[in-house]
């Protein structure tokens, strides 16, 4: 099996190897180093990360959307009882597909290709898809509703990955990096934007955009598909009031207070009145009615009003951390695969994660885009931890993980106890 690791035209290359006369790190900065290099290191990383991501999204989900809740439902644990029976049911799930072969993954690329689009395509059967703030972006299947477009960005993530890892002798020549990849792609981004879900479409565009970094793309293609996305961006504006108002007015949301400026207003009202370390759990007074979608789009405001400006830096932090796990699982494995998997789930979460929290700083225009494991939202949150589920698997095979994981099971065994189960003898 052939590698791209050292290769040049590859996005993603090895670090340079140290030379024996560079000084050596003393103190923490070796420790720290030291820590980084063991086999294990990205697994524990993501592992940590992601644990603490879910914890603190199910407690800022029960504390967001506590008045809604009661509004609607007169329980104002109705909707925080939803998203928790969505993580039970996605953290077996993540966690059988982190056990599953690598080979047994791959041959699901196809069927989950052709499995999203078939479900982004029923979205536009009348009865079937369901219009929520003007995106036709659900399914209804009777007792639940799903977000199609979710799932497929779990489902191109790994169409491509296990793509270039079958062409990655062919690689070389741009157009084998493009087809049958863009025009595979370009059907589903189509059928998102026919949804008029602006975010989503933006999330695809550039896990596509980063895939053929990885792979080593001409630059033309960057400036090319840039290009398109702008085309797009402009083209979906004039399609309605509302999202032209978004995109002119997001820069100064005050602007337009009581229109298009209301939600990012009132979400950098939240952001600014928790200080350094927040109002205290539940004490938000924006997610009493003034600030929309608190509990999914904006759950980051909430978060930053109560837990302040140590909450929000530490989100940040897990996300970068799973971000550097993500990266290092790609740079150190030798399988294409997995390096073209990781590197897309990293992309496509690092990615979702700037926009979010790019909306509500007023950095960029709302488009309805969740916070990854934060969000409400049971659509958003299985592909999310199927994904990290993936990357765990894949940091487990890494080299020397999977020894260091042996060793570290049979120093967990009781001494005196043999593999069979029973006591061991020993003679006097």
């Amino acid at each position: 099996m052939t590698t791209t690791a050292g290769d040049p035209r590859s996005g993603l290359r090895p670090g340079p190897r140290p030379s024996s006369r560079d000084p050596e790190p003393s103190g923490w900065l070796a420790s720290v180093r030291h820590a980084l290099d063991r086999p294990l290191t990205s697994y524990y990383l993501l592992l940590g990360a992601s644990t603490l991501l879910l914890t603190i999204g199910l407690m800022m989900v029960l504390s967001a959307s506590s008045v809604r809740s009661f509004k609607i439902y007169d329980d104002s644990y109705h909707i925080f009882l939803r998203q928790l029976t969505w993580v039970l049911l996605a953290l077996p799930i993540a966690f059988v597909v982190s056990r599953l072969p690598h080979r047994l993954i791959r041959g699901l690329a196809w069927p989950g290709i052709l499995a999203a689009i078939v479900l982004l395509a029923l979205t536009r059967v009348p009865g079937m898809g369901v219009e929520v703030n003007g995106n036709t972006n659900w399914l209804d299947l009777g007792p639940v509703q799903i977000q199609p477009s979710e799932l497929a960005k779990l489902a191109v993530v790994l169409w491509c990955a296990d793509l270039y890892a079958r062409k990655e002798r062919l690689l070389g020549d741009w157009r084998h990096a493009l087809i049958p990849m863009a025009p595979v792609t370009g059907v589903v981004v189509a059928l998102v934007v026919a949804q008029k879900d602006l975010g989503t479409a933006l999330v695809l565009l550039a896990i596509v955009l980063g895939m053929l970094w990885v792979v080593g793309a001409p630059g033309r293609l960057f400036v090319l598909g840039i290009s398109v996305v702008g085309v797009l961006v402009l083209w979906l504006a004039t399609t309605s009031q509302e999202r032209l108002e978004r995109l002119t007015n997001f820069a100064d949301p005050f602007k337009d207070y009581e229109g298009a400026g209301w939600q990012p207003a009132h979400g950098l009202f939240a952001m600014s009145s928790g200080g350094i370390f927040g109002k205290g759990i539940s004490a938000s007074q924006q997610k009493w009615g003034s600030l929309p979608e608190a509990h999914t789009d904006f759950i980051f405001a909430v978060l930053g009003e109560e837990l302040g400006l140590v909450g929000t830096l530490l989100v940040l932090a897990l996300f970068l951390t799973i971000a550097y796990a993500g990266i290092r699982v790609a740079v150190r494995t030798r399988d294409p695969f997995v390096r073209y998997m990781a590197a897309g789930i990293t992309i496509w979460l690092t990615v979702q994660m700037m926009i979010n929290v790019g909306m509500v700083l007023a950095l960029l225009p709302v488009i309805g885009i969740p916070l990854p494991l934060v969000s409400y939202g049971g659509s958003a949150l299985l592909p999310s931890l199927v994904a990290l589920g993936l990357l765990v698997s894949f940091a487990r095979s890494e080299p020397g993980a999977r020894a260091a994981l042996r060793a570290k099971r049979r120093r967990r065994t009781p001494a005196g106890v043999t593999a069979g189960g029973g006591p061991a003898r020993r003679g006097r």
